[in-house]
């Protein structure tokens, strides 16, 4: 929150990269809140959510007659975000050619409405979010080196709840207090047991996953207690699978650094190279995919060499 209030009143593009479900748009409304813009329009469009057809008429606008369907001129996202902020949700979705017209608003704050020949100037915020790797999709040719360099130019990492078990009893109360209201039931309060019982379990689906939990938990109440327990054991996600047992030899001394290799290639092997998404190397070890690529380059296992054989087999 230091850094979200250190740059909110300034200009410069924000990207915001983390989990699903940790926040990360309750932190770009923090951006907008916070500064000169807060009574101007607050934008958010998924960019993963629009089809590749649509996506510059939804972004930049049309005309009308531009396409069959476009019986109307229409104002796009940039338009209507004219003096405010937009957050782009899901930036890491975004199609290469979209890409490139993005580029050219952030470089010079116009753009042209799809079937239009004059320009549009702009004055938005951007801000960007995403839960991909987004310095792997530039190396990898899915996301443009020169489109990063500016998005980039003030990261904020949001970090996942299980990360930060110090926020959960705020968090928790919090969200309690919005169920209650909602559903007609009396203000309830966490006991520590609770606490203790949140604390202990892994959040893979963050901040998003804890109100489902705290909504489930409040329904279920039946005027004595809240019974988190029951809440959890009707959470359902995938488990990963386990990774094999390391190769050890109780007589080789072994460095942390040797066994965390060993450990990494093994699961890498098992993912036939995958690291992020369902069944990816950075689900079963349950680590966030950013953290799991820096440890890959800093012990030097390439992730292309496991590609490599799961395409020869």
């Amino acid at each position: 929150m230091e850094r979200v209030k250190a740059v909110s009143d300034s200009t410069v593009p924000v990207l915001l990269l983390g989990e699903s479900g940790t926040g990360k748009e309750v932190i770009a409304r923090a951006l907008h809140e916070g500064s000169a813009r807060a009574g101007n329009a607050f934008v958010r469009v998924n960019c993963g959510a629009i089809s590749p057809e649509l996506i510059d008429s939804e972004l930049f606008g049309h005309e009308r007659g531009s396409f069959t369907g476009a019986v109307a001129r229409k104002r796009g996202w940039f338009e209507r975000a004219d003096g405010g902020t937009l957050l782009l949700d899901e930036i890491g979705d975004l199609p290469p050619a979209a890409q490139v017209r993005l580029l050219r608003v952030l470089q010079e704050g116009s753009f042209e409405r799809v079937g239009g020949e004059g320009e549009v100037h702009v004055d938005v915020r951007i801000v960007a979010a995403t839960h991909r790797d987004l310095p792997a999709m530039v190396q990898d040719g899915r996301f443009r080196e020169d489109l990063w360099y500016r998005l980039s130019a003030y990261p904020i990492i949001v970090p996942p709840l299980r990360e930060r078990l110090e926020d959960i009893p705020d968090l928790a109360q919090h969200l309690i207090e919005k169920a209650t209201q909602r559903f007609g039931v009396r203000p309830l309060t966490l006991k520590p047991h609770d606490i203790e019982l949140l604390r202990a379990y892994p959040w893979p689906g963050n901040v998003r996953e804890l109100a489902s939990v705290i909504d489930r938990a409040v329904l279920l109440y039946d005027g004595a207690h809240l019974d988190l327990h029951s809440a959890l054991e009707r959470t359902v996600f995938v488990t990963p699978p386990t990774p094999a047992p390391l190769d050890t030899n109780p007589n080789v001394e072994m460095s942390l650094d040797s066994v965390v290799t060993q450990h990494i290639r093994r699961v890498l092997e098992m993912t036939g190279g995958r690291i992020e998404g369902p069944g990816g190397a950075a689900e079963t070890l349950r680590v966030n995919p950013h953290t799991l690529r820096a440890r890959m380059r800093k012990l030097r296992i390439d992730w292309a060499e496991f590609r490599e054989r799961t395409d020869k087999q």
